[in-house]
């Protein structure tokens, strides 16, 4: 056999809004039923996904997920990027609806998540990548890397952050760009959990460290993502 497809079906708590969530990213509502239970499929491009409405249902209890793998993860994360902040006035980076950044995890693995108003996770990885098919990082690249499971894949940014303070701790004399990703990534989760003088404690020893201009050109995304997440606490 050929051509076979499977949707996931995500539960939420009120459909309409999950529906009016995923047309503000650009998906596009091609079913819509009232009765005899609340029922709506939307599409982007080669992504369908199927919802339905639950009396009683608590989005924080959600064990929804579904794993997207797309061609190009970079480009289908600013598309979301720029229709969330377009929808919320700002990138939402913790509660209900938000969104990671792309991060590398574990062999070639780079991906980010996308948690919708239902609670449910959109795994978004790139195409081809697996966990097998590099060596593993060790020092604070690899705390690093555990920590954006922690933080990332499984929503606990608390563990998340004690990774990164284990890692730093153990490992002063990591390069300095392991230090400054490690101290910028501090700073977006302290940002996750409301911790604002946290996070521009994390900023300030990130900027402070020096780098090579090839190095602070590797990093510059990534440096304006955090940035705009501090400066987006003031507002």
């Amino acid at each position: 056999m050929a051509n076979e497809r499977t949707y996931p079906c995500f539960p939420c708590r009120d459909l309409d809004e999950s529906v009016t969530f995923y047309e503000n990213l650009g998906f596009k509502r091609t079913y819509r039923q009232l009765r005899p239970n609340p029922y709506a499929v939307v599409q982007y491009e080669d992504i369908h996904l199927h919802i339905f409405g639950m009396e009683g249902f608590n989005p924080a209890d959600s064990y929804g997920t579904a794993i997207v793998v797309v061609p190009d993860t970079d480009a289908f994360y600013r598309h979301i990027a720029e229709r969330l902040r377009a929808a919320f006035g700002k990138l939402p980076v913790s509660g209900l609806p938000r969104v990671t950044r792309p991060r590398k995890k574990f062999g070639t693995v780079t991906g980010f998540s996308l948690v919708d108003p239902g609670g449910n996770w959109l795994r978004v990885s790139q195409l081809g990548a697996t966990e097998e098919d590099e060596e593993k990082t060790e020092g604070l690249a690899h705390f690093i890397e555990v920590a954006a499971r922690l933080g990332d894949a499984h929503g606990d940014e608390a563990k998340a952050l004690q990774a990164l303070d284990n890692g730093l701790a153990r490992y002063p004399q990591a390069s300095s760009l392991e230090r400054v990703r490690a101290h910028m990534y501090k700073t977006e989760l302290a940002v996750r959990l409301g911790n604002g003088a946290l996070a521009r404690e994390a900023m300030a020893q990130a900027t402070q460290i020096e780098l090579t201009l090839e190095e602070r050109a590797a990093i510059s995304e990534e440096l304006a993502h955090v940035t705009g997440l501090v400066n987006e606490l003031e507002t």
